[in-house]
């Protein structure tokens, strides 16, 4: 919707327009719909623009920018309709996000036949495949090759080709459809006047519309006004496959209290876009929807302690902990140390959750791999304004971090078993490891400095403080990193600590190989149950494998029980890879029951 308006008077050269935005992402049970709504001017640059001024939607003003305004909106609610008109089609009686993705429709958009001579005029079709196979149903007596665009009205859809002239449907779900257009009066189930709305079950197989006014503050004039309307409102994502727990022999037996710890990188709303993720629909990579998938899974695995990786840190203010406190959850978050992209709150980091019934919260502590660097700049007796010390601390310096809790019981449970009696106590450690993979020397100095910090932290509480050690360390079973962990060595000839020899433009910022160790007895916990770490804990287009793990102090810890990981049948039940409709992260959760 525009407006135009002249900059001075009649005689002036430069001319605007106003002009009313506002869209929706698409409707899905459940998940609260903001508009996006806001007023611009324009200048108008030839004389065809000169014509508005004198339409009916028109408006001759003497100022470039729009008064202060706000918003009023009326939602309304459309009736039910058929969503395919070919009869066999599975979405005519499904609304379930993963029959409605891009995936399942195969990449097809919604589309309507507009041939007047065949008995399917007006019908719609939620895909070219749908309309094709109806096509031979119908009564005319029709060749096959009259099937064209000639006979199709493309609907813009949550699914974006060839046909809708957007290859990743971003513009889905508020384009205005004058082909399949309502009567007024079936729109007239206005539904509330909020900003936001919250469709539930009523609302899934119709769609909706929204107007909005944009209404000065001074005058209470109506500046401009538009209506939108949605796709059809799908249900809530249904509830994946419940897996087994692989449980080690001699689980059953005696020992200290039991435990469920779970960690998760759930992918931050700032890295999570179409660019990054083109195979996955648009609204299913919106936050509102998979905040509810993400805690689903989080609320299905009954962890009691969580370590999360890429919370972004105005979602752990404004839904995760919210969400989570409501559960009986108590929480930590630490944010990366660099600047928020864009507003703020724009930031990810790592968060620790753990139920209130289960343990209480004695210590916290947060590490800054950035401060650990210039800590070791000095150590190693670098000057901080040469060139060796800007070199060595820019190769570092990457913003991550990592969490350390001390937990207690509440209630505790021991066995006669004199070494548990007084474990009363853990020491859990989240952190995310740099991610670029052509800096294996900073991932494997970032565990080796997390290592001693750990020592120091631990050592200096109690000699058999148990430790876990939970995240995303972006590093595949087959480096250095993996290689510290559990031997607590790293071989020379290792390529990790070898990059300087192949190129003289990296810095050197490991010590000599025999430096690089630790004093923790650490096993991997899914090793150690499955016997192997899983085939990925990853699953991407372009990346499929482990980066995902959880290590524990063999003295003091011992894994029960673990969750396997889905196998790429599943994952690819609902999309190429990950993120999908039915898992919202392009990582897997690791849930493991342990026992002091």
């Amino acid at each position: 919707m525009n407006g135009a308006l002249m900059d001075g008077n009649n005689n002036g050269v430069t001319h605007y327009t106003w002009h009313l935005s506002l869209r929706l992402d698409r409707p899905v049970e459940g998940c609260t719909l903001r508009p996006h709504a806001y007023m611009y001017s324009k200048k108008m640059d030839d004389s065809k623009d000169m014509n508005l001024t004198n339409s009916s939607s028109s408006k001759v003003m003497m100022r470039q920018t729009p008064p202060a305004h706000e918003f009023h909106y009326r939602w309304l609610r459309g009736p039910k309709q058929d969503s395919c008109a070919y009869r066999q089609c599975p979405r005519r009686k499904s609304f379930s996000p993963h029959d409605w993705s891009r995936f399942a429709l195969k990449g097809g958009c919604s589309i309507q036949c507009i041939s007047q001579r065949s008995s399917l005029n007006r019908a719609i079709f939620c895909n070219t495949t749908c309309f094709k196979l109806a096509w031979k149903t119908q009564h005319n007596t029709i060749n096959m090759s009259d099937l064209s665009l000639d006979n199709i009205s493309v609907h813009s859809s949550a699914s974006g080709n060839g046909l809708s002239g957007n290859r990743y449907g971003q513009n889905n779900s508020t384009a205005s459809v004058p082909f399949i257009d309502m009567d007024e009066e079936e729109w007239e189930e206005e539904i509330s006047n909020d900003y936001v709305y919250l469709p539930h079950e009523e609302d899934v197989g119709r769609k909706l519309k929204l107007e909005a006014m944009a209404v000065s503050l001074a005058t209470g004039e109506v500046l401009m006004s538009r209506a939108v309307k949605t796709d059809i409102v799908l249900s809530k994502a249904p509830t994946p496959k419940k897996l087994s727990f692989v449980t080690v022999k001699n689980a059953g037996g005696g020992g200290g209290a039991r435990f469920r710890v779970v960690t998760y990188n759930i992918l931050a709303e700032i890295y999570a876009t179409q660019q990054q993720y083109p195979h996955c629909d648009f609204w299913a990579l919106n936050w509102e929807y998979r905040f509810h998938n993400i805690l689903r899974e989080l609320t299905d695995s009954g962890g009691d302690v969580i370590c999360l990786q890429e919370v972004q840190a105005d979602h752990y203010d404004n839904y995760l902990y919210l969400a989570l406190n409501d559960l009986g959850y108590e929480g930590v978050f630490k944010s990366k140390t660099r600047d928020a992209m864009g507003m703020v709150g724009k930031i990810d980091g790592c968060a620790i959750f753990w139920k209130r019934a289960k343990f209480h919260l004695i210590e916290s502590y947060s590490i800054e791999f950035n401060d650990l660097a210039q800590r070791q700049c000095q150590a190693i007796g670098l000057n901080p304004n040469s060139k060796e010390a800007v070199a060595y601390l820019s190769r570092l310096s990457r913003d991550n971090v990592a969490q350390l809790v001390v937990l207690e019981l509440v209630q505790t449970q021991f066995s006669s078993r004199s070494r548990n009696e007084s474990i009363k106590q853990i020491c859990i450690a989240n952190t995310h490891l740099y991610s670029h993979k052509d800096f294996p020397d900073v991932k494997l100095w970032q565990t080796w400095q997390l290592l001693q910090e750990l020592e120091s932290f631990v050592m200096a509480r109690a000699s058999n403080l148990p430790l876990m050690i939970c995240g995303d360390l972006n590093s595949t079973p087959d480096t250095a990193v993996y290689d510290l962990l559990g031997r607590r060595v790293v071989d020379h000839r290792h390529p990790d600590v070898n990059l300087t020899s192949n190129d003289d433009s990296i810095p050197s910022v490991l010590p000599d190989s025999r430096s690089l160790t630790h004093s923790f007895v650490l096993g991997s916990v899914y090793s150690t149950v499955m016997g192997n770490e899983p085939p990925f804990t990853n699953y991407t287009v372009n990346f499929k494998g482990v980066l995902d793990y959880m290590w524990y102090s063999v003295q003091f810890l011992r894994p029960l029980s673990t969750r396997p990981i889905p196998d790429e049948t599943e994952i690819t039940k609902y999309g190429e890879a990950l993120p999908s409709t039915m898992n919202s992260s392009d990582h897997i959760m690791l849930i493991a029951d342990m026992q002091l």
